[in-house]
């Protein structure tokens, strides 16, 4: 199994480099672990308060889920992988996904690269890198499409959270890659030295 590890901040096109591995890729080659399904449940605490948490310092991560989760994927079991719901900040408590394990396994959030135990885990490290106005361009877009915020909410937010724990837990991290990916998923020549070390893998098996 070849553990891939994809990094980077908030709106810097993380998804879109996934996207493109899996258009590339059969079905059954692959798998996504995304750390947006590994938020800690919060439904203990009134609305409001959920809504003021800060999703970007890694201590929001259930890691040891995240960790153990993808232990029984390398043992070649299947998992039952959370959902979370980023509109009521809480963990489903009546649905999970079924994941099957594959040759290949993509680990995915911005925050995957500060835990030292799931670095450990991964085989190739990439992170990806965008300017800090696209992807507040990018991030003010999902929040109020995908997350139901206003405006001014995600440019609070921005402001609060998601810039400090940028500087501050994110971009250090791009130490640890293997690979550096300016303008994400449009970076053809990255995807295609990732393929390529992804194939060679895939002959070898």
């Amino acid at each position: 199994m070849l553990i891939i590890g994809i990094a980077g901040g908030t709106g810097s096109g993380k998804t879109t480099v996934v996207k493109r591995i899996h258009e590339l890729l059969r079905e059954d080659e692959v798998v996504i672990i995304p750390q947006d399904s590994y938020y800690k449940d919060q439904s203990h605490l009134p609305l409001e308060e959920r809504q003021e948490l800060n999703f970007d310092h890694p201590d929001a991560i259930d890691w040891p889920l995240l960790i153990e989760q993808l232990d029984t994927l390398k043992r070649g079991e299947s998992i039952d992988q959370p959902i979370y719901s980023f509109l009521t900040c809480s963990r489903s408590t009546t649905e999970t996904v079924r994941v099957n394990p594959a040759k290949i396994v993509i680990v995915e959030g911005i925050l995957v690269f500060t835990c030292e135990e799931l670095r450990k885990r991964m085989d190739i490290k990439i992170f990806v890198d965008a300017e800090a106005d696209d992807r507040l361009l990018r991030v003010i877009a999902r929040d109020i499409m995908e997350r139901g915020r206003s405006v001014s909410k995600v440019m609070e937010r921005y402001e609060k959270t998601v810039k400090p724990m940028h500087l501050q837990f994110i971009e250090p991290t791009k130490r640890y890659a293997d690979l550096i990916v300016p303008q994400g998923g449009h970076n053809h020549v990255a995807i295609d030295v990732l393929m390529a070390t992804i194939e060679k893998y895939l002959r070898q098996q």
